[in-house]
């Protein structure tokens, strides 16, 4: 078709420029005229024939590109099709056929087949296409579903499982070909999928980066914020655009910017800063550390900096905190009050505080490397090692061990805990040590408190029976005597039997003394003046070898007490001490006032704050040792040979002392000697003590005789006859009863008549006390005389101060008996006449 195209041109050409020649070159009737057209005839030819041999190489050309083009066109490994306006599809190369599986649709409808429901992207693709059309290149990505093809519909496939791919979709206009279009499709997912994980991974690290509890920037050469993350920005107190937006500098935040230094430099050690800095933020500052480096460009300019932020507040708060914890911990250890040791796992000390130290008395450093053992007694080691053992087999509380520290008399209770590793990791326990020798002493001065109750009650009861026993002995000697006058054949017999039982009264009063329930008689006394009466029995009774010295103070205050008794404190003491002194020495009495400021604990024993009435008593003889010290004081205890003693000497003072208010404290060394001291309150005497004292010397003997009703309630026999019968003699009228019960009787039947009540203390059933309140209900003024071998006090708990209750201790004499009812007697009359005559 090319070839005779061009062959037909050839001859248009010849035939269109022969008449041109012609008429150019020969004239008419010119003979050669002929022969110039034949010249022109061949060279149109050849004309020709040169055109149509162009137009075939032109043609090969055409050919071998349009080859080519397909060649390159099929070599492209993604989609390519072309069409034309019409859409008429002009190529496609084999990749399209294999991605679609087929050729004969456009590629905007196959790829709208894949956006089933996504409008969207139907439209975007639907408005490439017409841009296209236009001449307007142009490209999107499309997020598409693909349909299920043959390959993946077998038996289980769910097209709406299929997974999502992406299509990156373009539209070439041809520049010679109006409204036909090339569209160029890759599948980008594995793209797509890369950049969403690489999207991920930096969001990430810019979440990482903007929330990590340390502080992030960046500033520029001028020192403006390129970066800030949320941690900075919340310490600063600034949002971050306004950190960022240029307009604050690093210097700008700086409490104190380094001199000299440029805008981008925040402490002052070089280009690659590092240092602690103070930030402002808000109305107030906050200490950081800050790491920095530079990034610089080729030419050495600053491009910006790599900074790291650490807030040293809270940092620093813990220091603090450790620093304080530290030394409250180190204070509890070392200045505990008890002693505490760190015990590696061979026993072993690590470490321990000045209080074990103290304890041991050896200096806490040197105490260090030496065994727990050699810190304790010898005996109590197999249980300090038994202890350690089993405070590495279970964490759970062990019981205390009680030692005793080597060489010393302190007494411990050992808590062992075990921990999980000592320092260096030497597993170990901790050791606390408690002084427990005040307690124990305290134990045993109970035990021993306990015991003497105990013995005291046994020998107080022995005593109420003997003083019934002693008060008939007595009572009936002194009616024998009333028959029998000096100079009687029967009254030295009688006599003898009078003053052995006033010698068993006296044993009584020191049973009752041991068990403080002697009757005491108290009165106001001048110790002064006791020992001097005392001087000469006490020079007698300590023998000529050893030396009496007597140191009186001036101006002594006096004191209320019994004067028998406190004469039994003196002369036991001076006994006491004579016999620690067999080989002679010096036995010197001291008496002195002291005032005490305050409460003083004394050997376990407080002792109230006042002025008191010291008298010391000190020998020179052999001492006594620091275990039996503890022990003096206990009824039946003695150092003396079996036979040599009674061991109630000291007890007795002890419980005389005690009844009478007073103190008594014990020092002695072994070979030195030893000093008692007895502490009796001051007693002021008052105007009734005073007057009664007066009225008491003046009287002398007086009649004993009387008038008046009398019930006497007695339980025992003997003595109940004894007071009967004294008090008939007197003429009084005596109705007995031996029960409370009868007593209650008779005070029904007689209760008007009575003018006096006498009743024993302790009686079964009804006792004295219970039959003076059942009187009192009836007989609101009838006055009671209570007789007993207790104390007053047996029976003042229960009926309280009454004027009405007098006390007649046993044993007592006839005179006694018979002066004390003529007293009570007395003053009911003259009470009763006083009234009458007004």
């Amino acid at each position: 078709m090319a070839r005779g195209t061009s062959l037909a041109l050839g001859v248009a050409a010849w035939l269109a420029w022969r008449p041109v020649l012609a008429a150019d070159t020969i004239g008419p009737g010119d003979p050669t005229r002929w022969a110039s057209q034949d010249v022109l005839l061949v060279g149109g030819i050849a004309i020709v024939a040169a055109v149509v041999a162009v137009s075939a190489l032109a043609a090969f050309k055409v050919r071998r590109t349009h080859s080519l083009y397909r060649a390159i066109f099929g070599a492209v490994q993604q989609p390519r099709q072309v069409i034309d306006r019409n859409g008429k599809i002009l190529f496609v190369n084999s990749a399209f056929r294999d991605f679609f599986g087929t050729v004969d649709k456009m590629a905007p409808d196959l790829l709208a087949e894949e956006m089933v429901g996504d409008e969207t992207a139907r439209e975007q693709l639907a408005r490439l296409a017409t841009d296209a059309g236009k001449g307007i290149a142009g490209s999107i990505d499309l997020r598409v579903r693909p349909r299920v093809r043959e390959a993946d519909s077998g038996e289980g496939a769910d097209p709406d499982e299929a997974r999502t791919e992406w299509r990156f979709v373009a539209a070439y206009p041809l520049p010679d070909r109006p409204g036909a279009v090339l569209w160029r499709i890759d599948d980008i997912t594995l793209r797509r999928q890369m950049e969403q994980v690489i999207r991920a991974e930096q969001e990430g690290f810019v979440d990482l980066l903007q929330h990590a509890p340390i502080g992030f920037y960046s500033v520029d050469g001028e020192g403006r914020f390129l970066f800030a993350n949320q941690a900075l920005c919340g310490w600063l107190g600034l949002p971050r655009e306004q950190l960022e937006d240029g307009r604050v500098r690093l210097h700008d935040l700086i409490a104190e910017p380094p001199e000299g230094c440029p805008p981008y430099v925040p402490v002052a050690s070089g280009a690659e800063a590092r240092g602690e800095v103070t930030f402002k933020a808000g109305g107030g500052t906050f200490l950081a550390a800050i790491h920095q480096d530079i990034a610089t460009d080729k030419e050495g300019g600053v491009l910006h900096t790599r900074s790291v932020v650490r807030n040293l507040t809270r940092e620093r708060e813990m220091v603090e905190a450790l620093e304080h914890s530290e030394q409250r911990f180190e204070r509890f250890f070392l200045e505990a009050p008890v002693g505490i040791a760190l015990i590696d796992a061979q026993g072993k000390l690590i470490e321990c505080n000045a209080a074990l130290g103290a304890m041991v008395r050896q200096e806490a450093a040197r105490l260090s490397g030496k065994a727990l053992t050699e810190l304790i007694d010898p005996e109590n080691a197999n249980d300090v090692t038994a202890a350690l053992g089993r405070s590495g087999q279970d964490d759970g509380p062990w019981a205390p061990v009680e030692v005793r520290l080597a060489g010393r008399e302190n007494v411990c209770a050992m808590y062992i805990t075990s921990v999980a590793s000592a320092p260096g990791g030497n597993a170990g326990c901790i050791a606390h040590f408690i002084d427990i020798t005040e307690r124990k002493n305290l134990e045993r001065q109970f035990a021993q408190s306990q015991k003497m109750q105990a013995v005291g009650q046994l020998a107080g009861g022995i005593a109420h029976d003997f003083n019934n026993l002693l008060t008939a002995m007595i009572g009936f000697s002194d009616l024998l005597l009333l028959r029998h006058r000096p100079g009687d054949q029967s009254f030295a017999d009688i006599m003898q039997i009078k003053q052995n039982a006033n010698r068993a009264a006296n044993l009584v009063r020191q049973l009752l003394a041991f068990s403080r329930q002697q009757t005491l008689t108290p009165r106001t006394l001048n110790v002064t003046d006791i020992l001097a009466e005392l001087s000469h029995l006490l020079r007698r009774l300590i023998g000529a070898g050893i030396e009496l010295k007597m140191v009186h103070g001036r101006d002594l205050g006096t004191v209320r007490a019994d004067q028998g008794q406190l004469e039994q404190v003196i002369i036991n003491l001076a006994v006491n001490a004579r016999d620690a002194m067999p080989d002679g020495g010096t036995l010197t009495i001291t008496t002195s006032d002291v005032t005490i400021g305050k409460d003083q604990p004394h050997e376990g024993e407080p002792m109230p704050a006042g002025d008191y009435v010291r008298l010391e008593v000190t020998d020179t003889g052999c001492g006594i040792s620091a275990e039996h010290r503890d022990r003096i004081f206990d009824p039946f205890f003695s150092t003396k040979e079996v036979g040599a003693g009674t061991g109630l000497g000291l007890s007795t003072v002890y419980g005389i002392v005690k009844q009478t208010g007073g103190h008594i404290f014990v020092d002695s060394e072994i070979g030195v000697g030893s000093t008692f001291r007895i502490y009796l309150p001051f007693h002021k005497p008052s105007e009734q003590e005073i007057a009664a004292a007066e009225d008491g010397s003046a009287r002398g003997s007086r009649d004993l005789t009387g008038m008046g009703t009398i019930l006497l309630v007695e339980d025992e026999d003997a003595v109940r006859s004894f007071g009967a019968r004294v008090l008939r003699n007197k003429g009084y009228e005596i109705l007995e009863a031996s029960s409370g019960e009868e007593g209650l009787e008779i005070i029904k039947e007689r209760g008007e008549s009575l003018d006096l009540l006498i009743t024993d203390v302790v009686m079964p059933r009804v006792d004295g006390p219970t039959l003076a309140l059942k009187v009192r209900e009836t007989l609101p003024d009838l006055d009671v005389i209570f007789i007993s071998g207790y104390t007053e006090d047996a029976f003042r708990k229960k009926l309280g101060e009454d004027d009405g209750i007098h006390f007649l201790p046993k044993p007592f004499s006839l005179k006694q008996l018979a002066g004390k009812v003529k007293e009570v007697m007395g003053d009911r009359q003259t009470a009763a006449g006083s009234r009458k005559a007004v």
